[in-house]
């Protein structure tokens, strides 16, 4: 049954069980790993993309969550530059108020800060939210929901604007997330989100921004439908190019802003490209099953030439990948990230060894999967050693393929 509208929910693809995406255990804890099923779904009324099973809250964002918003520099610049975009059209009345829901590390924030703008950030982790508290930001540790919302604006007055990032697509619970926005949104003020886009994930093939923490793949059509049924408006759509495609959403309350040709123009482009069709879905889960087998045939290709293959980049979409195509250390000997708080740990689910991003050139593998394929750009130019010296990249979207 849909979470948003109560109609049903047709499954398109199953990944079978997978692991929670952002755990990394220890080596003598894996034992402890929670599994799951990943299937996911369209709505036969609403076109809502949704996961069919659901993962406790408390299990995926936690004091241990290991991503940090800050760790890319151009996801840095970007967050810098929605900061000033809501301080120079948003944020102009007397004493504005801004709140940012997932606010990580306080990337985003902290050039909010910077201007003096009263702030807050709404962040249920604990060790990040301490990140932002060390550097001066104001956040509260919880969840965003009706009743947190409502003791904000007990607490602060309305928010001028409510924005998030890569986060309203984690929550199950959208009913509540739009009621907590209605008692806390000035009357004249925006929610504004972003987050994957699903005519990117169809069109690209990146079938790995499925996972736990992905509830929902949003669609102009859907996040429309969603604000309508909550009692808003969606009046402004923006194609970003961050995390392998996403989308702004600006919604608020109806007859406050004028909606922008924007929106109105990716609703028929939607149409036009079938996303509304449970056909377009099923081709795309037949193309999922041919990159995993391109994938593990190349691997286990290259293995028995006797080549040396890492991954880099423990992501969270990564999960997907080793657990659904069965990609494990046979295959992967180990993968390389900049985050600390994964050395020494394993991928969730394949049990791959993750180790600091400097034994890329230290060892100089063969080959090197990039799973952390959305920041493709900074981490070749970072690791151009790695290439000099010979190493050579795999990818797998939209295709499989050596670089």
């Amino acid at each position: 049954m849909c979470r948003i509208c109560g109609s049903t929910v047709g499954e398109f693809f199953d990944f079978g069980r997978q692991p929670l995406s952002d755990t990394f255990p220890e080596p003598d804890r894996v034992d402890d790993e929670f599994f799951f099923r990943l299937a996911v779904g369209i709505c036969e009324s609403c076109a809502m993309v949704q996961l069919l099973e659901e993962v406790p809250r408390d299990r995926m964002f936690h004091d241990g969550y290991p991503y940090h918003s800050s760790g890319s520099a151009r996801m840095r610049e970007h967050f810098a530059g929605t900061a000033r975009r809501f301080l120079r059209e948003e944020l102009t009345a007397d004493d504005p108020f801004i709140v940012e829901i997932g606010s990580n590390d306080g990337v985003m924030l902290r050039t909010i800060r910077d201007a003096g703008v009263r702030h807050l950030g709404v962040e249920p982790s604990g060790g990040v939210a301490d990140l932002s508290r060390a550097e001066g930001i104001r956040v509260v540790t919880t969840f965003f929901e009706e009743e947190s919302a409502r003791r904000i604006r007990a607490e602060d007055g309305p928010a001028d604007v409510i924005f998030a990032a890569n986060t309203i697509c984690h929550i199950p619970y959208l009913d509540s997330i739009f009621r907590g926005v209605d008692a806390l949104l000035a009357p004249g003020g925006v929610f504004v989100f972003e987050d994957p886009y699903l005519g990117d994930i169809l069109e690209l093939n990146t079938f790995d921004q499925i996972y736990d923490e992905h509830f929902y793949l949003f669609s102009v059509n859907s996040v429309r439908a969603a604000a309508r049924r909550f009692g808003f408006d969606l009046v402004d759509v923006q194609r970003l190019s961050v995390h392998g495609g996403e989308v702004r959403y600006t919604i608020a309350r109806p007859g406050t802003r004028p909606v922008t040709a924007a929106v109105e123009a990716m609703i028929a482009e939607e149409r036009e490209r079938g996303m509304l069709e449970h056909t377009t879905f099923e081709q795309f889960g037949a193309n999922v099953k041919r990159i995993c087998g391109d994938l593990v045939e190349l691997l286990r290709r290259l293995r028995a030439e006797g080549k040396r293959v890492v991954g880099y980049g423990a992501t969270a979409k990564s999960a997907t990948v080793t657990n659904y195509c069965g990609i494990g250390p046979d295959l992967v000997e180990v993968v390389y990230d900049t985050t600390p708080a994964k050395h020494g740990r394993v991928m969730p689910g394949s049990h791959i060894p993750v180790r600091p991003a400097s034994g890329l050139t230290e060892t100089q593998p063969d080959y090197a999967i990039l799973f952390a394929w959305n920041h493709e750009e900074e981490i070749k130019q970072k690791e151009k050693a790695f290439h000099d010296a010979g190493g050579r990249w795999i990818t797998y979207v939209p295709d499989v393929r050596i670089s």
